[in-house]
């Protein structure tokens, strides 16, 4: 079952302690897709400048993404750039020059409208909400979000959150969203609001998911180097939505095994720089990671 993508499409300059990148693929909807098809096809939608190689995006292709939706403008490609610290949970923005995607008007293509599944990538409310316009009747819309469009858009993203199954997004975010000190508070506030399911992601200390029915924590998977954090919330969540399109939906146990197998997709995305971990992964990596994590976890 395919997926449908809306987000950022970008490149990225980061630097962390072991080495650095210039230009590197990034952006929201990239990483999404480059984890989510290892389980089943994506669509993508986004906008890159004239400035972009379309040939970088050849492994996406042939890893099952449909790039129709990537809309080539007048003008550069957005650019991010980053320095971590050693500590990887800490980084500093160095610049942020949105260029074509400060003007990103998500049109979806025809043959992506009736996708039975949408993750609304980080981008604004008001466009997750034009998106929404677009798409029919979706059987799961999935939201991620950033405490930019909590601050400045709460509104919108209220109206987004009342329209949408599951939302995933970070214990910062959801505090700043509710109000509420304690997690379960939060997200308890968030569920009335109409939503089946929240995933919240912890970093290094793992992922809880939260229904009305109970709670999921989840480790994180150890690795050994965090090369670049950059993109594995985006990765998670690929693993995440990927893996209920391709096993039928949200029932309890596919809830459960969404989450270790968003937990494992970002566990490689971290090992390099950009997308490139994501890039040669097999069904047999997976696979044995995830018996790895199930060892360790089961007592």
């Amino acid at each position: 079952m395919s997926i449908l993508v809306v987000g950022s499409t970008a490149l990225d300059s980061v630097e962390t302690a072991y080495g650095k990148v210039e230009d590197a693929l990034g952006g929201s909807a990239f990483f999404f897709g480059a984890a989510a098809s290892h389980f089943t096809p994506v669509n993508l939608v986004g906008v890159v400048g004239e400035d972009f190689d379309l040939g970088q995006l050849d492994f996406l292709k042939a890893q099952g993404c449909d790039l129709a939706g990537i809309a080539v403008e007048k003008g550069r490609t957005f650019r991010w750039g980053g320095k971590y610290h050693k500590d990887v949970n800490k980084r500093d923005t160095l610049f942020t020059e949105l260029n074509v995607f400060e003007n990103f008007n998500p049109q979806i293509p025809e043959s992506y409208r009736d996708a039975k599944y949408v993750f609304l990538a980080n981008i604004t409310p008001a466009l997750q909400l034009q998106v929404l316009e677009q798409v029919h009747q979706p059987d799961l819309i999935v939201l991620d979000t950033m405490n930019l469009w909590i601050n400045i858009a709460r509104e919108d993203l209220m109206e987004v959150i009342r329209k949408v199954d599951i939302m995933i997004l970070n214990d910062e975010e959801l505090g700043d969203l509710t109000g509420e000190v304690s997690l379960f508070g939060g997200a308890q506030k968030l569920l009335s609001e109409g939503l089946k399911a929240i995933v919240v992601k912890k970093g290094q200390h793992g992922a809880v998911l939260i229904t009305p029915s109970g709670m999921f924590l989840a480790s994180a998977y150890p690795v050994e180097k965090v090369v670049d954090p950059t993109g594995a919330g985006d990765s998670f969540a690929g693993g995440f939505v990927g893996y209920l399109a391709a096993n039928g939906g949200v029932s309890p146990e596919n809830l459960r095994q969404a989450v270790i197998q968003g937990t494992v997709v970002a566990s490689f995305s971290v090992e390099d720089f950009s997308l490139n971990r994501l890039k040669g992964l097999t069904k047999g990596d997976l696979e044995k990671r995830t018996a790895h994590f199930r060892e360790l976890t089961r007592f």
